[in-house]
C-alpha cells in the first residue's frame, strides 16, 4: 500500500506541484512581498502536474518493460485520464475566477510583463512541440544540451517571474526596480538547470539510442559531473557568497542558503553509478524542496 501511494505521488507528478509551490513561497519571503492569492497557488500546484503528466499520456505496456514510470502510466491509463480531466477542470475554474476578478488590471499590465509571459509560455509550449506542424515542427525537448537550460528557465520563471507579474495584477506591487529579484531568478535558473542535467543521467541509455545529444550522452557520466555540474555549482556557491557580502546577510542566512549547494555537490559526486528511478524522483528532485525550505528558514535570520 505504501509503495502504491509513493508511486501515485511521484509518478503522478504531485511532488512536482509541491516543489513549484515551495519555490514560489521561498521567493515571496526572500523578496519580502505580499503573498499571491489562493487561486494562484492552486494554479502553481496543478499546472506542473498536468504539464509533466502530458509527456506520459498514451504510454503502452510494451514501453513499460524498461521504464517503471511508463509502466505505471500504462497500467493506470484510465486513472491518469480522469485525474487530468479533473485537474484541468479545477485549473480552468481557478484561471477564469482570477480573470473575472482582475481583468481590468490585466488589460492595463505594462508591455514588459506581457513580453515575459509570452516568452515563458512560448518555451513551455515548444518544449513538447505543441505547435501544429503546419506552422513549424520544433520540439525543444529534443534539443539535447539545451534541454536542461530550458527546464531550468521555466522553473525559475515559475518561482521568480510569474508570481511577481501576478502580484502586480492582484496588489499593484512592483518589485522589478530592485536587483534582488534578478539574482534570485538567476540562482534558481542555475540550480534547476543543474538538477535537470542530473536527472538526464537517468535516461542516458535511452537518449544515446535516440541520438539525443544531452550533456551526459556527449561527455559521459564522469566528465558531466566533473566538468559541467561541479563548476556550475561552485560558480553558484561563490556568487551567493559574493551577493551575501554585498547585501550584508547574517551568517545564519548564508549558512542555510549554502546547504542546498553543498548537498547537490555531494549527490552529484555520488552519481557515478546508475541509480533506481525513485532515487532521481525523491533525492534529485528533493534537492529543490531542500533548497526552498532552506531559503525559507534562512529568512528568519534578517
Amino acid at each position: 500500500m505504501g509503495l502504491k501511494i509513493l508511486k501515485f505521488i511521484f509518478f503522478g507528478n504531485y511532488f512536482v506541484g509541491l516543489l513549484a509551490v515551495a519555490l514560489t513561497i521561498e521567493s515571496t519571503l526572500q523578496l519580502k512581498v505580499p503573498f499571491n492569492s489562493l487561486s494562484y497557488y492552486i494554479l502553481v500546484f496543478l499546472v506542473p502536474i498536468i504539464y509533466y503528466t502530458y509527456a506520459y499520456m498514451g504510454a503502452t505496456i510494451s514501453d513499460g518493460s524498461q521504464n517503471p514510470r511508463t509502466d505505471w502510466y500504462s497500467r493506470h491509463s484510465m486513472l491518469v485520464k480522469w485525474s487530468q480531466l479533473i485537474l484541468c477542470t479545477i485549473t480552468l475554474a481557478a484561471f477564469f475566477h482570477m480573470l473575472g476578478r482582475d481583468y481590468m488590471a490585466i488589460l492595463h499590465l505594462p508591455i514588459k510583463y506581457w513580453i515575459i509571459v509570452g516568452i515563458v509560455v512560448m518555451m513551455a509550449v515548444l518544449y513538447y512541440g505543441l505547435v501544429p506542424v503546419f506552422f513549424f515542427n520544433l520540439n525543444l525537448r529534443n534539443t539535447g544540451w539545451l534541454k536542461p537550460f530550458i527546464i531550468g528557465f521555466i522553473w525559475a520563471a515559475t518561482a521568480n517571474l510569474i508570481p511577481l507579474i501576478l502580484l502586480k495584477i492582484e496588489s499593484g506591487v512592483d518589485v522589478t526596480e530592485s536587483s534582488f529579484w534578478v539574482f534570485l531568478f538567476m540562482k534558481n535558473w542555475m540550480f534547476c538547470t543543474v538538477n535537470a542535467i542530473m536527472f538526464d543521467m537517468k535516461d542516458y541509455a535511452i537518449d544515446s539510442n535516440s541520438q539525443l545529444k544531452t550533456f551526459v550522452v556527449r561527455m559521459g557520466l564522469k566528465k558531466t559531473i566533473y566538468y559541467v555540474l561541479t563548476p556550475l555549482l561552485i560558480a553558484g556557491l561563490l556568487s551567493l557568497l559574493l551577493f551575501s557580502f554585498i547585501e550584508h546577510f547574517l551568517p545564519g542566512r548564508i549558512f542555510f542558503n549554502l546547504i542546498p549547494f553543498v548537498l547537490t555537490i555531494i549527490v552529484a559526486w555520488s552519481m557515478n553509478q546508475r541509480k533506481k528511478i525513485f532515487y532521481y524522483l525523491i533525492v534529485i528532485d528533493g534537492l529543490i524542496l531542500v533548497k526552498a525550505l532552506c531559503g525559507i528558514i534562512g529568512m528568519q535570520f534578517i
